[in-house]
């Protein structure tokens, strides 16, 4: 139950109220339970008051802090007025938000976990680091919200409408997303094992309609539609990409940083991958993504560590061709040796070089005219068509 003499000070007016918080700063004040249908509270200091269970129905809270004040359980109305309060750190858990007005409030680590704000207005809102698990946000407007690395695990969201929402490393698992407008997102980072992500839309309201059935994709897919530069990045990517592989050291990065400037300068996109990094799950992942958006690929064996195993892991999954170079009076790795053999359709011989300017001078003639006729042959081999025999011709 709520202290009798916090609840008669605050019935006095926010002005006295104020008065007395100013003077006593280590007070948190108990309103728990407390009725207060209808007061004018705005502009009130109400930070770090516990305000459990209490009901709030027609309160105006126009600018007033209530910074980690309790709310757990509170009751609200929709014509509680909470827009230009301080709501940081606030604990709103399993209150009833329904089609409350919170545009471009500032939750900021607030906990409205397991709460209900369906129908709510958050659009503009800071939801920074918010915890807002199992909480019911369907239909609710958050248009331009930014949710930041908040946990919405669980929670149910269907038919929200999330444009331009800020979504970077947001916690969305086994949360229900059917039917979200999404036109606009930044997706990154997302994690979202076990959600329903049905029926996105990905175009604005008023137009057709476009869904997906991925958060992500819907991201990307939209890009496509809608920016011409990046459908021409991916097929430039495709023609023009070369993927350059070697060790950073200061020797090897010398030549490797020429072999990318010449590629430059025959109109092609260099894509250089450091395997002085540790070889590492991500940096496998990361060799076979780009060597999937290549053309051709060089990589530089000469003297070399983790490369035997991101190579191992390249060559058997992509046809692409594969130039391997070498340093004069260096041998290949002995893995390569099987690695030649296996995959010897797409990996040309073994081009030695001496010092980086003749190779340099012969790279068109001996690199890249090479590689473009290996993809070729290898496109004309796919397209063949796959030859058959027949039982009668061994009659």
């Amino acid at each position: 139950m709520a202290n009798p003499e916090h609840l008669h000070i605050l019935r006095q007016g926010v002005g006295i109220w104020n008065a007395w918080r100013d003077t006593q700063v280590d007070i948190e004040p108990d309103l728990m339970e407390c009725d207060l249908t209808g007061m004018d509270l705005s502009g009130a200091q109400l930070w770090r008051t516990n305000l459990e269970r209490a009901t709030l129905v027609d309160v105006n809270f126009w600018q007033a802090n209530l910074g980690r004040a309790n709310l757990h359980n509170a009751v609200f109305s929709g014509r509680a007025r909470l827009s230009g309060s301080i709501l940081r750190e606030v604990r709103l858990t399993g209150s009833d938000l329904s089609g409350v007005f919170l545009e471009g409030m500032d939750l900021t680590a607030a906990d409205l976990s397991e709460s209900c704000l369906r129908g709510s207005d958050l659009s503009k809102t800071t939801l920074l680091f918010a915890h807002l698990r199992r909480t019911c946000l369907r239909d609710a407007h958050m248009n331009s919200a930014d949710l930041r690395e908040a946990d919405l695990r669980g929670a149910d969201l269907r038919g929200a409408s999330l444009q331009r929402v800020n979504l970077i490393k947001t916690k969305l698992a086994g949360a229900n997303l059917t039917g979200c407008r999404v036109y606009g997102i930044s997706a990154w980072d997302l994690e979202l094992t076990g959600s329903s992500q049905s029926n996105l839309i990905i175009t604005p309201a008023g137009q057709p309609e476009i869904t997906v059935d991925n958060l992500e994709v819907a991201q990307f897919i939209y890009l496509l539609l809608n920016n011409e530069k990046i459908r021409s990045v991916i097929d430039t990517i495709g023609e023009k990409g070369v993927l350059i592989l070697g060790r950073f050291t200061e020797e090897r990065k010398m030549v490797l940083d020429k072999i990318r400037n010449k590629l430059r300068e025959l109109g092609f996109v260099p894509m250089m991958f450091d395997f002085a990094k540790p070889t590492q799950r991500d940096f496998t992942e990361t060799v076979k993504t780009l060597a999937g958006l290549s053309r051709f690929i060089i990589a530089d064996i000469t003297n070399p560590r983790s490369s035997p195993l991101e190579l191992q892991a390249t060559m058997p999954d992509y046809m692409i061709p594969f130039v391997p170079i070498i340093q004069e009076k260096e041998q290949p790795f002995a893995m390569f040796r099987d690695l030649k053999q296996k995959y010897g359709d797409w990996v040309l011989d073994v081009l030695k070089y001496d010092t980086a300017e003749n190779l340099l001078n012969g790279f068109e003639n001996a690199v890249v005219r090479p590689a473009l006729e290996k993809g070729q042959q290898l496109l004309l081999k796919k397209a063949k068509a796959i030859q058959a025999r027949h039982i009668r011709d061994y009659l």
